[in-house]
């Protein structure tokens, strides 16, 4: 069980100034040199490039954004990225992209978290579909996918053109090498890596799990805050962008593209992490969730769970979002005559939950790392036990300690991949359906 009581938000500087190192602040605007004098003056694509470089520009949006969401960075490397091999199809195995093999279903699904057994898989091996709705190609949609690793990428590189990849380790720290800079990465953070951008996952120990978000649409963005003010939610300072870092290795390494829902391999003769310095606002982040700042109610009733949102993928303002990302941090729960628990609903858009850590193990039953899916319209809500012991506490304020859990939103329904139904039989029940449920009417 992972212990994230300790929020880390008061690290001494010596710390948080690591061998790393990172810049802060969602969406500004960045630069970074590993050598002095690599980055041009002035300008970004001048005759000669400092230091022999190569000036490549990495567009995220179209020329024409508008510039509070337009993301681009020059970045100026040992070579072009430019390739003389030819892409092959590389088997996707388990990595999967809409259509799904099994159609959406209406009730709700949960997987418990990966065993650590099995054969010897990197990041990439080790990545399995469980859903996904939309399509890459309309850039709308999303899937959603377990990773299980015991082994580093090695001489290795995975871009993704589909989609951006929302990285969420649950357990087994990791280290994810960008063209922009390394990320160091343990449970409870997340990592963003925007599309097209190569990057190489390293395990720091034995093994590895945990969750990927693939985002078809919209590039994720802070939500506006409205009437919450000008702090709260995710704020953009505590978001981290790496420093340049690279290598100058003239070793075979490949490449795999993720392109149209299908992989493709092809291998070059270096490193393809030869960024020696860069500016933007197209970088990868990593972002540690124990840093969200819960808004919740000091009356009666519940807001709606809008008010976790971290990052949104916008859509449609009545049908719902592309995706919503949310983070359920150790709170204060409070609140006058009013249950606290989340109550029975069902909702016009579907919702994947995951526990990332805290959650103490029940009846032998350890749902740490579990992920469930409840497509739109299904109803949910408490378990009867649950129910019938919250109906009768105290309503005195709460507070939730150790549990972290996350939550995505999507207006799409979801299909399912053959591996994820088949993995599903494996997963202890957790809710009894209506049994349980006592009848009190009319007497209270």
């Amino acid at each position: 069980m992972n212990n994230i009581a300790d929020a880390k938000q008061f690290e001494p500087i010596e710390e948080a100034l690591s061998a790393v190192g990172y810049q802060v602040g969602f969406g500004n605007e960045f630069e970074t040199e590993a050598v002095a004098g690599a980055l041009p003056k002035g300008q970004n694509s001048p005759q000669r490039v400092p230091l022999g470089l190569y000036s490549e520009l990495v567009t995220g949006a179209a020329f024409y954004a508008p510039r509070h969401l337009n993301r681009r960075s020059y970045t100026f490397r040992i070579r072009p990225s430019i390739m003389s091999a030819e892409f092959e199809p590389l088997d996707n195995v388990e990595f999967r992209t809409p259509p799904l093999d099994v159609p959406s279903h209406p009730g709700r699904l949960r997987w418990g978290p990966l065993s650590q057994d099995g054969e010897p898989a990197d990041f990439l091996e080790g990545l399995t579909t469980l859903c996904g709705g939309g399509s890459p190609s309309l850039h709308a949609g999303l899937a959603v996918h377990f990773f299980r690793a015991n082994r580093s990428m090695e001489n290795r590189a995975f871009s993704n053109a589909d989609g951006e990849f929302l990285i969420l380790p649950q357990q087994g720290d990791l280290r994810i090498v960008t063209e922009f800079g390394v990320l160091e990465v343990e449970p409870s953070e997340l990592v963003l890596i925007p599309r097209g951008v190569k990057f190489r996952v390293e395990l720091k120990g034995a093994f590895a799990r945990g969750l990927v978000i693939e985002n078809y649409g919209h590039p994720w963005i802070l939500p506006e805050l409205g009437l919450i003010g000008s702090n709260g939610l995710a704020n953009a300072i505590d978001f981290q962008a790496p420093v340049a870092h690279f290598e100058d290795e003239e070793v075979r390494t490949e490449v795999v593209h993720k392109h149209g829902g299908k992989l493709w391999s092809a291998y070059i003769d270096h490193s393809p992490f030869d960024v020696v310095a860069w500016r933007g606002s197209l970088t990868p982040f990593k972002y540690d969730m124990r840093k969200f700042v819960a808004i919740g109610s000091t009356t009666l009733d519940h807001p709606d769970p809008s008010i976790f949102c971290a990052l949104a993928s916008p859509a449609h303002e009545v049908s719902g979002c592309n995706a919503d990302f949310m983070i359920l941090p150790p709170r204060w729960l409070v609140g006058d005559h009013t249950l606290h628990l989340p109550g029975f609903h069902r909702n016009s858009v579907t919702e994947i939950t995951s526990i990332m850590g805290g959650l103490p193990v029940i009846n032998g039953v350890d749902l740490n790392g579990s992920v469930a899916v409840t497509n739109h319209w299904c109803p949910h809500g408490p378990d009867a036990a649950t129910f019938e012991a919250k109906r009768e506490a105290s309503d005195s304020p709460e507070h939730i300690n150790d549990l972290l859990l996350i939550m995505v939103e999507t207006r799409y329904p979801l299909e399912f991949t053959r591996a994820a139904i088949d993995m599903k039989m494996g997963t202890p029940a957790t809710h009894g359906g209506s049994a349980g449920y006592r009848k009190r009417f009319p007497n209270g």
